[in-house]
């Protein structure tokens, strides 16, 4: 994280007028976003996961926010600050609450860099009518503040300091709400944007990829058929989960008509983020039948990433994402085969 606040990458998902790149926010630098989380997440899955949750908190407020609420976050991350979008609450638990008095109650679960986003943009409901739609809330922490890590027990993804934040008490001001009710879930937005952690898994089917290749390298083993059946199966898979993530960045961040609501490239980003799935299941499987034993012995490099992106891969709702996806297909005019050109 140090490494990337130093090259100036966390500002980068600021839009170019305010001293950023525009990642993930202006159309013509998707690919690049796409490249960046992809690159990050071969190096390191659970750095890639808070790098997306960067981009993602940074596009949210200023695609959303009050130009008070984008400057000041602006400035925030110009100063190195590291932002995550933390939404998910405990089943039975009252939701996190802003009252009127501008003060927070309520916990968040499964904050990915919890102790260290300075900058946490939750989803809070108005205590005085619950019912309606929560709203964004830009909160600040300070360093290892309000964090428990002990409910993560996953076998994987351990780094990336994935806990539950209790917010009861913190006052934010009014120029930290971003956003009117419901904005957080606005579509196309909300479905759209999954292509980016699906950058980041291609990135580490990228990471095992390279592992598996190493190891037949040093073993000697790369001219076996099978190993090398093995080895090109999984280059296909990764390339095919590339081409996915770069055409629907491109998709979901192309200018969209008024009218036009968006289902095409939430349909798109569904079936591209199955691809990348299917595809680092495969590379999973390939290595560890390649590699053998040892690619789930601890020191080798391997266990580790196996281990992350097998975890990192299991994002919510996925037979929901691939029903919607075919609903589009199926109901939409034209030849299947021309949807998206």
């Amino acid at each position: 994280m140090a490494a990337l606040r130093e090259a100036g990458l966390l500002a980068a998902p600021l839009a170019t007028g305010l001293g950023g790149a525009g990642w993930g926010l202006e159309p013509l630098a998707a690919r690049d976003t796409a490249t960046a989380l992809r690159l990050v997440g071969r190096a390191s899955l659970p750095l890639g996961r808070l790098l997306e949750g960067h981009v993602n908190a940074l596009r949210l407020v200023q695609r959303r926010g009050a130009p008070a609420a984008v400057r000041l976050a602006a400035e925030e991350a110009r100063a190195g600050l590291l932002f995550g979008v933390w939404n998910t609450e405990a089943p039975g638990e009252a939701p996190l609450t802003l009252g009127a008095d501008g003060v927070l109650r309520g916990r968040k679960i499964l904050c990915s860099g919890a102790g260290h986003v300075a900058r946490a943009l939750v989803t809070a409901r108005d205590a005085a009518d619950p019912a309606a739609p929560p709203r964004m809330v830009l909160a600040p922490l300070a360093p290892a503040e309000r964090a428990d890590l002990s409910p993560w027990t996953a076998q994987g993804m351990r780094a990336s300091a994935t806990g539950a934040v209790d917010f009861t008490g913190l006052a934010v001001g009014e120029e930290r709400v971003v956003g009117s009710p419901g904005d957080y879930a606005r579509q196309p937005d909300f479905s759209a944007g999954a292509w980016r952690f699906a950058a980041v898994h291609c990135g580490g089917a990228e990471a095992v990829l390279g592992h598996l290749r190493d190891h037949l390298r040093r073993t000697g083993r790369g001219g076996d058929p099978h190993q090398a059946a093995r080895l090109g199966t999984a280059a296909l898979a990764v390339e095919s989960a590339r081409l996915w993530v770069e055409a629907a960045a491109e998709r979901a961040e192309a200018p969209r008509a008024a009218e036009d609501p968006g289902e095409g490239a939430i349909a798109f980003v569904n079936l591209a983020r199955l691809a990348v799935e299917r595809a680092g299941l495969d590379v999973l499987e390939l290595a560890a039948r390649s590699v053998g034993l040892s690619a789930y012995m601890r020191p080798n490099p391997v266990e580790r990433v196996m281990r992350d992106l097998a975890t990192y891969l299991r994002q919510p709702n996925p037979d929901g994402a691939l029903a919607a996806a075919a609903r589009h297909v199926l109901e939409a005019p034209g030849h299947p085969g021309d949807l998206w050109d």
